[in-house]
C-alpha cells in the first residue's frame, strides 16, 4: 500500500486545466482574471491575466494586462510573468514588463502548490504595499500603456 508521507503528483496538463476552469469561472472579487492566450496551444504555455488596481492606491482605477507563460517545467518552476500594460513596480523591469524574480518573493520561493490565481493576487497585494502605493505611474493616454511586442528595437519619434 502507500506509505504516510506519499503525495499524489498531478501531471501538469491536468493541474493546468484545472487552472483553466477556475480562471474561466472568476476569481472572487473579480479584480483579478486569467485564462488562456491562445485555444489552440496544446501544451496550454500562453495564458493573459488582468489585474484592476487596489483602490488607495495609484493603481486604483487602472486595468493592468499581463501574459503568463507556462513552460514545460511547469508547475515545478515558475511561470514568466510579464506586463503587457506600462506599470512602475519594485519588481518589474520597467523596459519589458517581466516581473523580475529576484524582486518578486512569490516567484523567487516558487512551490509546486502555487497557482496563476496566487501569483496575479500576490501582484494585486504587492501594488498595495508601501512601496509601490504611491509610486509615479506612467501616463494611460492614447495607446501609449501598451507594450509593443517586436524583436529588434523600436524607435520612437516625437516632433516638438
Amino acid at each position: 500500500m502507500g506509505s504516510e508521507g506519499s503525495r499524489v503528483v498531478v501531471p501538469r496538463n491536468f493541474r493546468l486545466l484545472e487552472e483553466l476552469e477556475r480562471g474561466e469561472k472568476g476569481i472572487g472579487d473579480g479584480t483579478v482574471s486569467y485564462g488562456m492566450d491562445d485555444a489552440d496551444d496544446i501544451y496550454m504555455r500562453s495564458w493573459t491575466g488582468t489585474i484592476i488596481g487596489p483602490h488607495n492606491t495609484v493603481h486604483e482605477g487602472r486595468i493592468y494586462q499581463l501574459k503568463l507563460f507556462c513552460d514545460m517545467d511547469y508547475p515545478e518552476k515558475p511561470p514568466t510573468v510579464r506586463f503587457q500594460t506600462r506599470i512602475n513596480m519594485t519588481c518589474v523591469n520597467q523596459e519589458t514588463g517581466l516581473v523580475e524574480p529576484g524582486l518578486f518573493p512569490m516567484l523567487a520561493n516558487w512551490q509546486r502548490e502555487y497557482t496563476m490565481e496566487d501569483i496575479l493576487t500576490s501582484l494585486k497585494k504587492e501594488m498595495a504595499s508601501p512601496q509601490n502605493r504611491k509610486l509615479y505611474q506612467p501616463t494611460t493616454e492614447g495607446n501609449e500603456e501598451q507594450r509593443v511586442e517586436q524583436k529588434g528595437l523600436m524607435l520612437r519619434c516625437a516632433i516638438l
